[in-house]
């Protein structure tokens, strides 16, 4: 993600649009890559980005500076869709949810390379969906986001060592959860 200025920020504050304008530009793909990957659901994380970015407009002036902006947008991102996904869940137990039978799987064009690619993005899915909510933001944040440990601790308002214990224990589950379905596999 590219840098944003003091004088940027500053001006946002102040209430200038084009100011805020871009730094929606700026950091509008990082939000909806960090919505994605904590929901798993394209939809959904557009709506999260939509979300994330009312708030930002509303409390921007709120923003002290304590933290990296970046840090405080991760924070609002993964808090947003963290409760977005727990109000969607609570929708899904609510009401039955039909599935429509797939039709075609894969278009005839589709080459192996592509659906490799979809079946590996639909395990990790699967994958870091067998973990606790706050064990799967940690594990994204650190492992496909490149965030440190301190960073997490700091977006997710959290202790260092429960940044530690957390990613621990959820590294441990994918990989039972990966064994288990090698031996699923294999049997």
């Amino acid at each position: 993600m590219e840098s944003i200025s003091e004088n940027l920020i500053q001006q946002a504050t102040g209430g200038d649009r084009e100011a805020f304008r871009r730094i929606y530009q700026i950091t509008s793909p990082f939000v909806y890559t960090v919505a994605l990957r904590t929901i798993g659901n394209a939809e959904d994380a557009a709506e999260v980005t939509q979300d994330v970015f009312v708030k930002l407009h509303r409390s921007l002036k709120n923003f002290e500076g304590r933290s990296s902006l970046k840090t405080w947008i991760y924070r609002i991102t993964v808090n947003t869709a963290i409760n977005h996904a727990r109000r969607e869940n609570k929708h899904r137990r609510k009401h039955i949810d039909y599935q429509k039978v797939p039709g075609e799987a894969f278009l005839a064009d589709t080459t192996r390379a592509e659906i490799e690619k979809a079946d590996t993005r639909q395990y990790l899915k699967t994958l870091l969906g067998t973990l606790p909510e706050e064990q799967r933001v940690c594990i994204i944040l650190r492992e496909l986001e490149d965030l440190s440990y301190e960073e997490i601790a700091s977006t997710l308002k959290i202790k260092l060592n429960t940044v530690r214990t957390r990613l621990k224990r959820g590294r441990e589950k994918l990989l039972s959860a990966a064994r288990k379905e090698v031996i699923t596999h294999e049997v």
